[in-house]
Order: C-alpha cells, then structure tokens, then sequence
C-alpha cells in the first residue's frame, strides 16, 4: 500500500499509530513504504541503506523476487486450512530444512519466540516422561534472550530486563550460568536438569560467540548426563553466520533448534527441527497451533531457504562479515568487535552511546539497531556487498565522529 493511494499524509499515519496503537517500540520517524535489495524507501522514495534486515528476517534480500512470486502463487491457490489436510508447501519445506540442518522431524510455528516455547515443552515433555515428574529443569545463559511468552521469557537470563520486569513470578523449572563457562554450566545443573539451552551468538545480550570449546564441552556434558542441548538459532540460523546453521560452525549437532526469522524470508514463521527420539515426546494433542505450517508462509521459505542454499549466501556472510568486521575496529572508541559472519556487534567505550550512534545513523539514511548502552548491531541481508560494507562503515564513522 502507498501513501499516495490512501489520501493521507505521512503525518497521518503517525497520528494514527499514537492514538490507536499501543507502542512498545522507539520508532524510526519515516514511514517504510518500499523495499528492494539492500535498501528500505520511504513515501518520497528516500532510500536507506538497510543493515538490520527485519532484525535478521531479509536474508536473500528485501522482497527477494522469488519469495514475492512464491506467496503471490500460493496465495490464489489455497490461503489457510489449518493441519488437518496435508498441504504441498508444508511437506516440501519439512523436507528442505531437515536434509539442509541434518535433523530428523520438524514441527512449524509462527515466531522465533513460539518455537523457544515448543523447544521447552518438547524438553520438559521428553524428560518427564522418560526420567520421572521432577526431571523438567532447564539451565539456561545469564543475559540469553529466548523471546516474550511466559516459558521463553523465563528462560531468557535477563531478570533486569523490560521483558521480565512487573510481569510476577516467572515460570519455574530455569537456572542461570555464565556464558562460555562450562564449569558454571555444570555447576547449576542438578539431578532434575533435563536440559540446557543456549544461542550460539547472544544477540541481545551483546552480540557474544559462544567458543569452540564451550559449545563442544556442553555437547560432550549433555551425552554423558543423559540430558538434551537445546540450541536458540532464531537469530543465528540459515547463513547468517557462515554456515546454514551455527551449530555446524561447532562441529556438534543438538537435540533439538530452534530457527525463525530469516526461514521466511520476511513472512511470519518458526519451527524446532529434532532427533527422532527427542521428536517422540510430542504426541496426539500435546501440543498444536492454528496457523504454525501456514501454506503462505511455507511457500515463502521453501523459496527463501533455497535462495540462501543455491546462492551459497551463507559462504558470503562468511567473507563479508570478515571483511566488515576489520573495517569496524578500525572505528574512533572501539573497545571490541565481535560476531559471527554477518551478525557483527561494536562496543564503543563509555564516552560513546549505542543509542545516539543509531539515530546519528538514521540521520545519514543507514539503519542499524543498539542493543545495551554502548553497542550497536549489523545485521544486513547476506546478498551485501564490499560496496555495502564501505558505505555503512563511513556512515558508522561519521555518525560515531560526531558525538566524540
């Protein structure tokens, strides 16, 4: 829809949105009307160079043809059924994705948080049954970010953050250790731990890698217990870091992940990919969803997915996240550069706000996001180039320049 078409001005919209709306958000003051590639337009046709994606959604590209002609085809065809029927693009995706990931079963949702939330029940079902009633508790990471319902938010070990804060008592069955310490994991687990979940990248909590030998020990810790490892890759997942999935950057394979975000190509869906036996705790009625495998947004990742595959975009967030990355450090107040392919995060010392960093960005018509008081986030579509790379870092310099 376009602005032009409605009669109204881009002060209308806004005004609409304060009166009717209920705003959890900070938003950028432009109304986004279009988007191609790399770039987002407003109703002027302003570009802006675009390097959060949705929030690592946009992965083959804003409105990448394919996707678009996907949902447009499968839109006249059949719009929603609910899963009684067997539909076409929900058997095509459920192969795709599990012969790309290497897992066994795979059940839709309709958000990355929706499918931390099955990930936990599937968890807490399988050790249960298997062990006895008390066998449900979770370790999770302090400052992780698992989403905004009751279980994922629970899970999430921020308990300072506006997510938890004046919500009552979380859901119990989760403990806390410190990322990328294993003994800290092993530690906080008990005779009643059944699982532990972890992203490989903490995007929230700072844009922070997992090492190689954390992820490994908990892969190794989890066999030797008889517990599951439960992977977070809604943000990581599908090439954002240099591999389809985090997970292989690691070398290990979990019990079950969790992925959303770039799987839809920018139409709204989730799902957790488990082993076969970890599958088995979810039966008749344990658990469901009406829209979860919706025909629409199945096409649209059955063509994203294999965009990103044929395109071998992951092996160019690979070089173009390394490449970028060099470039950042070399930033005015640079305390660190951390990441993982395209999922890049700049801490500024404490003279430099993340926040004012952003807007000084969006002042220059590049978007980017802030996570914590001194750190920003890239996360651009993986079809980005050097080209991309050095415009946004020049904007990034000049903005960060202009608050020293």
């Amino acid at each position: 829809m376009r602005l032009k078409d409605t009669g109204l001005t881009a002060q209308d919209i806004k005004d609409k949105v304060n009166k009717y709306m209920i705003e959890t958000y900070e938003r950028f003051d432009f109304i986004a009307e279009t988007a191609k590639d790399m770039y987002i337009y407003d109703e002027n046709e302003t570009p802006y160079l675009d390097f959060y994606a949705g929030i690592a959604v946009n992965s083959a590209g804003n409105c990448n043809e394919k996707v678009v002609e996907a949902v447009k085809d499968q839109v006249g065809d059949i719009m929603h059924t609910f899963n009684y029927p067997y539909t076409i693009p929900q058997a095509l995706l459920a192969e795709k994705v599990c012969n790309a990931v290497g897992m066994d079963k795979i059940f839709y949702q309709n958000s990355g948080t929706e499918a931390n939330e099955a990930m936990i029940k599937m968890a807490r079902k399988y050790g249960v049954e298997k062990y006895g009633p008390h066998k449900y508790n979770i370790v999770t990471a302090a400052r992780s970010f698992h989403g905004r319902t009751f279980g994922a938010m629970s899970a999430t070990g921020q308990p300072d953050n506006a997510c938890q804060v004046g919500f009552g008592d979380m859901t119990p069955g989760f403990s806390y250790a410190e990322f990328n310490d294993l003994q800290s994991f092993k530690d906080a687990c008990t005779e009643n731990t059944i699982a532990i979940m972890v992203e490989p990248v903490q995007g929230e909590g700072g844009v922070n890698p997992a090492t190689l030998e954390f992820m490994q020990g908990l892969r190794d810790y989890c066999d030797e217990k008889g517990m599951l490892l439960l992977l977070d890759e809604v943000q990581t997942g599908w090439c954002r870091t240099g591999a389809v999935m985090s997970f292989m950057n690691y070398g290990i394979k979990p019990d079950i992940v969790s992925m959303a975000k770039a799987l839809g190509g920018g139409m709204p869906i989730g799902a957790i990919c488990a082993t076969a036996e970890t599958a088995k705790a979810f039966t008749m009625g344990s658990h469901g969803t009406t829209f979860g495998g919706h025909p629409v947004s199945c096409a649209a990742a059955l063509a994203e997915v294999t965009e990103l595959l044929d395109r071998d975009l992951a092996g160019n967030a690979k070089v173009m996240g390394a490449y970028f990355s060099e470039k950042l450090k070399t930033l005015p107040h640079v305390k660190e550069v951390r990441g993982q392919g395209l999922l890049v995060g700049v801490e500024f010392d404490d003279t430099i706000s993340g926040v004012d960093v952003k807007h000084g960005c969006f002042d220059r018509k590049l978007l980017i996001t802030a996570i914590g008081a001194h750190i920003i986030r890239m996360i651009p579509p993986l079809i980005v180039t050097e080209a991309d790379c050095d415009k946004a870092f020049e904007i990034i310099k000049a903005s960060v320049e202009a608050l020293a």
